[in-house]
C-alpha cells in the first residue's frame, strides 16, 4: 500500500488519484467517522482552500464526504493555512481541513488535516484514511452545497487575532510592497497591514484560478525587489500560495531569507527576555553564518531534518521560541504550531519599527557564508562512516574547515545521488574542497 501522506499532508495533480473527487469524499468521509468514534459524537469539521481553480470542488467532495458520516462542515472559503488552523481551535472545531498545494502551480493540489491544538493530525489518521482509500471504503455519490455562510465573520476573526497577538504598534509612515503570490493572503494582507497603519502596495493580488505562484511570491522575488526601489518602499514581503511562509526585501532591494528572519527575530525575542533558553531551532540547511551570528551574541542553533514537522517537533521538544527554515517558514509555538506568513511579516515589522532601524540594519551582524553543492551519481547508498575512504577524506576536510566552515554529506531521497553541500568563507576553496571530495565518492561507491 502506497503511502499518500507526506510531512505536509497529501499532494499531487487535481483531477488524478488520490485527489480525484471520488477519493476525496472517501477522505472526508474516513475522517469523519474516525472522529465520531473518537470523540462519541458527530464531528464538527472547518475547511478552507487557497485560489486554485481546483479548489471549489475539491473542497465540496470533501464536505460530501463528511457530511455522510454525519460530520458538520463549515466553509471560511479561500483562507490562509495557519487561518484555519487558528480557527479550528477558536471555533472549537474536532479539525480544520486545508485544500492547498502551497507554492506549487495552479494544477496541483493538496489535503492537510489539523487538529484543535493547531498541530497537523496525528499519522494513526492518516494511516487509517489511506486503508479506507485502498481497502474499498464504499464512495458516497452526488454533491453538496457549501456551508459559507460565516466566512466573512471567521476572516474578520482571524485578522483581529493577527493584530492581538502582535500586539500595539503602529506602522504610521512605513510603506510597504506586498506580494500576494495570487493567493490565499490577496483576502488579508492589504486590509491587515493597513490596519496597523501602513502605506500599503499590494502587487500579485488578482486570482483568477491559475496564476497562484505563477513568476510571482517567495519563489520569484525579482518583481518585489524591483517594486520596493521603484517605489521607495521600507520593506517588501512575498507569500506563498497559502501565506503559510514569508520572505522579505530590505529597503535596499537586498532579499531577507528565513535565515536572516531568524537572526532579526532571535535578537528581537531575547531583548524582550522571551528566548529564556537563548535556542534558536533551523535545519540542516540553514547557513552555518546563521549559527556564528547566533553565537555572536550567546545563542545556539539547533538543526534538524528539512522540513517544518521536524523544525516544530524539536521547538516543543526543547521548549524553544522561535524557528524556522530558510524558505520562510518561521514558527513561534507560543503564537501558532504553523508557520504563519503574516504574523511572520508583522512581528518583524514591529521589530524594526521598536529598535528604530531599517530592515537592512536590522540584518547586520549576520553574514552569509559562501555555499556549492555538488551531486554525485552513485550505484549504492551505503552509509557514508562505513567507508572507511569517504569517512577518512570528510573527517579531513572538516578539519581543514575547523569551525569556519561546514560540511553537510546526504543522499537524495527519490535519486542515486549523493550530495555535498560546503559552506565556508571563500568561494574558491570550498568549490575545490566539494569537488575532491565528490571524487572520493564516486570512486567508492561506483
Amino acid at each position: 500500500m502506497k503511502q499518500l501522506f507526506g510531512t505536509d499532508g497529501i499532494r499531487g495533480a487535481a483531477g488524478e488519484f488520490p485527489l480525484d473527487e471520488p477519493t476525496v469524499r472517501v477522505i472526508g468521509a474516513s475522517l469523519a467517522r474516525q472522529l465520531r468514534e473518537e470523540l462519541g459524537r458527530d464531528a464538527r469539521i472547518i475547511t478552507g482552500r487557497d485560489t486554485r481553480e481546483s479548489g471549489a470542488w475539491i473542497e465540496r467532495a470533501f464536505h460530501a464526504g463528511a457530511s455522510s458520516e454525519g460530520a458538520t462542515v463549515e466553509s471560511a472559503a479561500i483562507i490562509t493555512t495557519p487561518g484555519v488552523a487558528y480557527l479550528t481551535k477558536a471555533y472549537a472545531f474536532d479539525a480544520g481541513v486545508v485544500i492547498s498545494a502551497s507554492h506549487n502551480p495552479y494544477e496541483d493540489n493538496g489535503i492537510k488535516i489539523f487538529s484543535p491544538t493547531g498541530k497537523k493530525f496525528g499519522a494513526d489518521y492518516e494511516r487509517k484514511i489511506e486503508a479506507d482509500i485502498y481497502l474499498g471504503y464504499q464512495d458516497v455519490l452526488g454533491t453538496i452545497e457549501i456551508n459559507t455562510r460565516r466566512a466573512a465573520e471567521l476572516h474578520q476573526a482571524y485578522i483581529d487575532h493577527l493584530l492581538e497577538v502582535a500586539g500595539s504598534f503602529s506602522a504610521k509612515g512605513k510603506k510597504m510592497v506586498v506580494d500576494c503570490a495570487n493567493g490565499a493572503s490577496c483576502e488579508f494582507a492589504t486590509e491587515l497591514f493597513r490596519s496597523a497603519g501602513a502605506e500599503v502596495i499590494a502587487i500579485h493580488n488578482a486570482p483568477n484560478g491559475r496564476n497562484i505562484n505563477e513568476n510571482c511570491g517567495s519563489l520569484h522575488l525579482e518583481h518585489l525587489q524591483a517594486r520596493v526601489i521603484e517605489s521607495g518602499a521600507d520593506l517588501g514581503v512575498a507569500f506563498d500560495g497559502d501565506a503559510d511562509r514569508a520572505l522579505f526585501v530590505d529597503e535596499k532591494g537586498n532579499i531577507v531569507d528565513g535565515d536572516a528572519t531568524l537572526w532579526i527575530m532571535a535578537r528581537y525575542l531575547k531583548s524582550h527576555g522571551k528566548l529564556s533558553n537563548s535556542t534558536v531551532i533551523a535545519t540542516v540547511m540553514s547557513n552555518i553564518g546563521l549559527e556564528i551570528a547566533l553565537a555572536s551574541e550567546e545563542m545556539k542553533l539547533v538543526r534538524t531534518n528539512v522540513g517544518d514537522k521536524y523544525v516544530l517537533d524539536e521547538l516543543l521538544a526543547s521548549g524553544s521560541e522561535v524557528g524556522g527554515e530558510q524558505s520562510g517558514h518561521i514558527i513561534f509555538p507560543e503564537i501558532s504550531l504553523v508557520g504563519d506568513g503574516m504574523m511572520t511579516a508583522l512581528l518583524l515589522l514591529k521589530s524594526i519599527i521598536e529598535k528604530e532601524v531599517s530592515l537592512s540594519q536590522a540584518v547586520v551582524g549576520f553574514n552569509r557564508y559562501p555555499q556549492t553543492l555538488v551531486n554525485v551519481r552513485v550505484r549504492e547508498k551505503r552509509p557514508f562512516a562505513d567507508v572507511p575512504k569517504i569517512a577518512a577524506a570528510a573527517a579531513a576536510l572538516e578539519g581543514e574547515l575547523n569551525g569556519d566552515g561546514r560540511l553537510l554529506l546526504r543522499y537524495s531521497g527519490t535519486e542515486n545521488l549523493a550530495r555535498v553541500m560546503i559552506e565556508g568563507k571563500d568561494q574558491s576553496n570550498i568549490e575545490a574542497q566539494a569537488k575532491s571530495l565528490a571524487d572520493v565518492i564516486a570512486a567508492a561507491l561506483n
